[in-house]
């Protein structure tokens, strides 16, 4: 990996010059298939190259499964759906072991949590211990079953969906588990242009008229993009706006009364290195050398979303995260 010294003295990545566009030519045929939610993809790419989970929720029929399905479809590597249901057990996602009666003796059977992209589909529909069954995975990368921990491919990531609109028969995600969710993101239905464009692509689809596919993307190429990502360069004066950001859901009296009253519990230490970990992927994706105070606002919302826990008078007035982060960033000055 190679430096070049900018001329004010500081020291700067030289990107990969093939890479940055081969992921922008992946985001842009993915955009091809998932019109009118281009926020949605970039943020999937966000979450594979900072080695995180997305939260993705929305209501039904936005093609939030047919998106991890074609970026899995581009990518080296192993994809499997899971659908989360009210009978589903722990041992249906991490696997479990089985009696060979022709040996006399246990053998492990893996569960679908061994694939390297993993749709876990209505996520909030399972009980909380099946749930829990992806924490371990999730957070440590790896997956214990009876007297074994078994270690889980580099390449692992877990797209959850939710559906807003049903309450009735689901389990909300206790904050322990939304943590380990690097970005929750929201999404909305397209607008009358993508809807018709949704509808001339259908057509396509069904007379098999498909859209050239670009190479795939081998896992060598991800880890190295991942590598140039973590090493990207972020001031100091960045650094010191990211964090300012996360204290100020801490300690909001100091910005104002009125914003303390609004807020329950602030984000943990894991959103801090949430927003530094996709401020760069969104800084790199847009082939910059460094990151910007403008990268990490445009983050900020999915990073904080589904962390920032709202008191009883913030919600009596129907105010949302979003809101909250927004009134965040009015107060803390960019340095």
């Amino acid at each position: 990996m190679r430096y070049f010294v900018h001329y004010f003295g500081i020291k700067y990545m030289e990107l990969n010059p093939s890479l940055v566009p081969r992921f922008q030519t992946l985001q842009a045929h993915i955009n091809e298939h998932i019109i009118g939610q281009p926020h949605l993809t970039q943020r999937m790419l966000i979450a594979l190259l900072s080695d995180g989970h997305i939260l993705v929720e929305g209501p039904p029929g936005l093609a939030k499964t047919k998106a991890i399905k074609t970026l899995a479809e581009l990518i080296e590597g192993s994809f499997h759906r899971i659908q989360f249901t009210p009978d589903l057990l722990p041992s249906d996602i991490t696997g479990t072991e089985i009696f060979r009666p022709e040996t006399g003796s246990f053998e492990f059977q893996s569960g679908p949590i061994f694939h390297n992209l993993i749709l876990a589909d209505e996520i909030n529909r399972a009980p909380a211990k099946v749930q829990s069954a992806l924490l371990e995975a999730m957070a440590e990368g790896q997956v214990s079953v009876g007297k074994h921990t078994l270690a889980l491919d580099k390449l692992f990531m877990v797209m959850a969906t939710q559906n807003p609109l049903e309450q009735e028969g689901t389990y909300p995600l206790p904050e322990a588990q939304l943590d380990r969710f690097i970005m929750h993101v929201n999404i909305g239905y397209p607008s009358a242009e993508s809807e018709l464009k949704i509808l001339n692509l259908v057509e396509k689809e069904a007379r098999k008229l498909g859209i050239i596919q670009p190479e795939n993307l081998s896992q060598q190429d991800l880890f190295t993009a991942r590598e140039e990502v973590l090493n990207l360069h972020m001031a100091d004066a960045v650094k010191t706006y990211l964090v300012e950001l996360v204290m100020a859901t801490r300690n909001p009296q100091a910005y104002s009364d009125d914003l303390a009253k609004k807020i329950e519990y602030g984000v943990s230490p894991r959103a801090t290195l949430a927003l530094s970990r996709c401020a760069r992927a969104h800084a790199w994706l847009q082939g910059k050398t460094f990151v910007s105070p403008d990268d990490v606002q445009a983050v900020v919302h999915d990073v904080f979303r589904h962390r920032l826990l709202l008191s009883f008078e913030a919600e009596a007035q129907s105010l949302s995260p979003d809101q909250i982060t927004d009134q965040i960033l009015s107060f803390v000055p960019v340095i």
